[in-house]
Formats: structure tokens, C-alpha cells, sequence
């Protein structure tokens, strides 16, 4: 900016500020205290203080895991009917190809607990905690394509750019712990040797609404949280020396302009300094239990894992963490899926039925939410070719599973149901954004009440869309 445009532009703010005092400061400084302080109310009474989403990128098979179709085995290497498909668009892995071969499941499945709810021998762990989820077996998705579908579920809009749903939770609710973030992501990477489909950390990023809210992401490293550790020469004393020098500049910087932007700045310098301490506590696991490590299974000992990435979910909910968000990677299975679906499994069964199981026997479980699940379903016909041994599926929008468990929700209950093929929704369809609304109402939050505005319009998660799922809620 030139100088004379650069003298304008201050002497817009000065006369702004002379007339407002310095009220937009004062409501961000505000707002900061408030949410240090817990003071973010909820709309209505909640159900639940916080959310752990563990996410299944790449797509599980509901075919493979929760929606048993034993007509699937009298039907194998039919055609898919038409009239089942009914014109849907195909992705470019399986448009060109000639046949569509039904193919069931290689997996017995079993009714599980005192529900009776079908569940693949795949998650035998799971299968016991049968009477404490609720499985929605009629989600869908307009998004046939991971990154599209990946994103809506994360921001409710296939289009890159909207705040993640942990973010617009952080922003309604605040903190309930001043050390530590309000919103975390965890990644893990899955044992499946092919599908990895990338997670970029717009994932978790505020959008438009303040940076502030965003999710930090934990890495598996001996520093959990990037440039958290003093440099080398820097004392503890000297850094708070340097961050209170830093503060005083960006207020006296803060009003001048007013941009909210540079509040959060001096917000984030000072949750960082505060997870010095706490999130080195945070993540050691060495006065857990030999009983809890064992619950978890043998993988918790292995930082970045996805038990030890349960277990450190469970450590941040005691903590007050609001949203807690783990990915787990390498459910993208075109082919192979008879030895990929297996991994997968194993990698995530024993630890998502512990973290159930842990919070739960903690007093936790009440009032925390438990969401599993993926970006979308797979085909019930094979994608390439099929063997006696051997078959793929690709992405499949119109139905697939997810469960649910935790406080406010019904357990041992399955919604929804779909046809003989797994292929469209017969009763209760749930989608992507009555997920979200239903979320959000757990935890006391009106879904058309929680907006924020942006470039002259008020957004909101769900956008336009959305509604609560009561028939899950108990």
C-alpha cells in the first residue's frame, strides 16, 4: 500500500474508532474471556458436553460390516437390475465397465446382544458393545467422489472453504479446559496396502469464522504439536517475557484496525504457551493401567496408532476437549477387498469398543457423543473382476452405515432400513446434514441458531438443510 493510501485508510479507522470507541475490541476481548471461562451457553439444556468423530476415510463396506443382505449369496454374479440402479451416475473406476456383478459378502454375520442387531464376525469387539450403539443403516450422500464427500461430511459443503463441524462447535460452545484446545484431530494410518486417500488439513480449518477455532492437529513425534517446544537458548521465563512484549504490540496493533484476526493471534500464543505443560501430561500413557492399555489392544503402545490414538481421545474427553476428531486412513478398497476389508477391521474394532468401554466404566460415556463412520458405502456389485476368492466395490452414496453411542442416543437400536441389494433406502433415510443437526443438538445447540455472517450472508453448518433425528434420541 502506497503511503497516501496507507494515511487514508488509518484515518478511516481513527474516525471509525472515535465514534465506536473501542467497542469491536472490547467485544473480541470479551469474547476471548468468555470462552476461557466456559461462558458460551448452549440454547437448551444438552445431552452431551463433547464429541469424539471417529472417522473411517475411504468408505467402509456397510455390506462387509452392519447391513446384512443374505440375498446377496442366492443372487451372486447376477446382474444388478436396473430398476435397482435406477440410472445412477457411476464413478470413472466402474462407468465403462460392461457387467455389474452382484457379489455378498465373504463375512458371516451374527445377531449380536439382547438387541439382536446384525454385526460381521469382522468386529467381534464391536459385536459385544452391540447393546450400547445405535447403528443408522439409511445414511446417504449426494457426493459420489472422496474429496467432495470427504468435505461435506467434515463442513457440510462439498466445496472447499466452509468451517469444519468442530470448528462451528468450538465456536458455539467454547472450551471447558483453558490448557488445551477446544477442538484436536488425531490421524492414524490403516493397514490396508492400497487406498490412502489423502486428508488435507482444510479438513479442520475454521473457514471464515476466526482462525482460532480450527482444529490442531496431534502428531504421533516426540512434539505432539508443531513449534510447541521453546527454541534452543530459550528459557520458560524468556519466552513469557517475549509473548507479553508480542501481546502489547498486537494490541496497541489491535486497536488501530479492529481485526478480530489479531486477537486470536494473541489467543493462540497463549494457548500455546499454556500446552507447553499440559500437553506433554496429556499425552503420557505411562500411569494408565496395565487393564486399560489391554482393553485397547496390543497396537495402543504404538504412538500415531488408532488405539493409541482412542485411548488419547478418552484422556482429552476427561480433560474437557470439545470435539475430538480421529481419521483413520485406508478404507478405499476397488479391489482386493476380502484381505484389505480384514485390516482395516483389526485396526479399529478392539480400540473403538474400548473407548466405549473405558468411558463408560469412568461415568463418561453419559455425556459423551461417539460417532462412527465414513464418507460413504460401497457398491453391492463388484468393481472388476470377480473370483471365487476375490471382488472389489466402489463408492456407493445412496446407503451405508454408521453407529452411534454415547449419551442421548438410543442404545441397541438400528434405523433405518435399505433393499435386498444395500443399494437404496427403503425406511427412515438419514443424511449428511440431518447428521450434523442431530450432533449439534446433543450437545444444546440449534442447528438454524448457530450461525455466523460472512460477506453479507449468515451461514451455517447445515446450511439450508437439516433436521434432528429424534427417533435415535432417547
Amino acid at each position: 500500500m502506497d503511503p497516501l493510501r496507507r494515511h487514508l485508510h488509518h484515518t478511516s479507522r481513527r474516525q471509525f474508532f472515535s465514534r465506536t470507541g473501542l467497542a469491536l475490541g472490547s467485544t473480541a476481548l470479551a469474547s476471548m474471556m468468555a470462552e476461557e471461562s466456559g461462558q458460551p451457553a448452549p440454547h437448551f439444556a444438552p445431552k452431551v458436553k463433547r464429541v469424539i468423530f471417529l472417522f473411517m476415510s475411504g468408505g467402509p463396506s456397510q455390506i462387509e460390516t452392519f447391513d446384512y443382505k443374505p440375498k446377496l449369496e442366492e443372487l451372486r454374479t447376477a446382474e444388478l437390475p436396473a430398476s435397482v440402479r435406477m440410472g445412477q451416475r457411476l464413478t470413472g473406476m466402474t462407468a465403462a465397465q460392461a457387467s455389474f456383478p452382484l457379489v455378498p459378502s465373504m463375512f458371516p454375520f451374527e445377531r449380536r446382544g439382547q438387541s439382536g442387531m446384525w454385526v460381521s464376525d469382522l468386529l467381534p469387539h464391536t459385536a459385544k458393545i452391540a447393546d450400547r450403539i445405535c447403528v443408522i443403516k439409511s445414511m446417504h450422500t449426494e457426493q459420489i467422489n472422496h474429496d467432495p464427500a470427504v468435505t461435506f461430511f467434515q463442513t457440510g459443503h462439498q466445496i472447499a472453504g466452509r468451517p469444519s463441524i468442530g470448528s462451528w462447535v468450538a465456536y458455539g460452545l467454547g472450551s471447558e479446559n483453558k490448557d488445551l484446545p477446544s477442538f484436536v484431530v488425531l490421524i492414524s494410518q490403516g493397514s490396508a496396502s492400497s487406498g490412502d486417500q489423502p486428508l488435507a488439513d482444510r479438513l479442520w480449518a475454521s473457514g471464515f469464522i476466526p482462525s482460532r477455532y480450527q482444529g490442531v492437529k496431534f502428531r504421533a513425534a516426540a512434539d505432539p504439536v508443531l513449534y510447541l517446544s521453546n527454541p534452543e537458548g530459550l528459557t520458560p521465563q524468556g519466552r513469557r517475557r517475549f509473548l507479553d512484549d508480542l501481546a502489547q504490540l498486537n494490541n496497541e496493533h489491535q486497536s488501530e484496525f479492529g481485526d478480530p484476526e489479531i486477537a486470536t493471534r494473541v489467543a493462540q500464543y497463549e494457548m500455546a504457551y499454556r500446552m507447553q505443560s499440559s500437553v506433554p501430561e496429556l499425552t503420557d500413557l505411562s500411569k494408565e493401567s496395565e487393564a486399560t492399555l489391554a482393553l485397547y489392544g496390543p497396537e495402543v503402545k504404538k504412538p500415531g496408532s488408532y488405539a493409541a490414538n482412542c485411548l488419547l481421545a478418552r484422556r482429552m474427553a476427561e480433560r474437557g476437549v470439545r470435539f475430538i476428531q480421529l481419521f483413520h486412513r485406508g478404507w478405499d478398497q476397488h479391489v482386493n477387498l476380502p484381505a484389505n476389508h480384514p485390516k482395516q477391521c483389526r485396526d479399529i474394532d478392539q480400540p473403538s469398543a474400548a473407548l466405549v468401554t473405558d468411558l463408560a466404566q469412568r461415568g463418561l460415556l453419559d455425556d459423551t457423543l461417539i460417532v462412527w463412520g465414513g464418507e460413504f458405502g460401497r457398491t453391492a456389485y463388484c468393481q472388476g473382476k470377480l473370483t471365487a476368492d476375490d471382488y472389489g466395490r466402489d463408492h456407493h452414496p445412496r446407503c451405508f452405515s454408521m453407529w452411534l453411542a454415547g449419551g442421548g442416543v438410543k442404545p441397541g437400536l438400528v434405523y433405518g432400513e435399505t433393499d435386498d441389494f444395500s443399494y437404496n433406502i427403503t425406511e427412515n433415510p438419514v443424511d449428511v446434514h440431518d447428521l450434523h443437526a442431530t450432533i449439534l443438538h446433543l450437545l444444546g445447540v440449534d442447528h438454524l441458531r448457530l450461525t455466523y455472517k460472512f460477506q453479507g450472508r449468515h451461514y451455517r453448518l447445515t446450511d439450508v438443510h437439516g433436521r434432528v433425528v429424534k427417533d435415535i434420541l432417547s
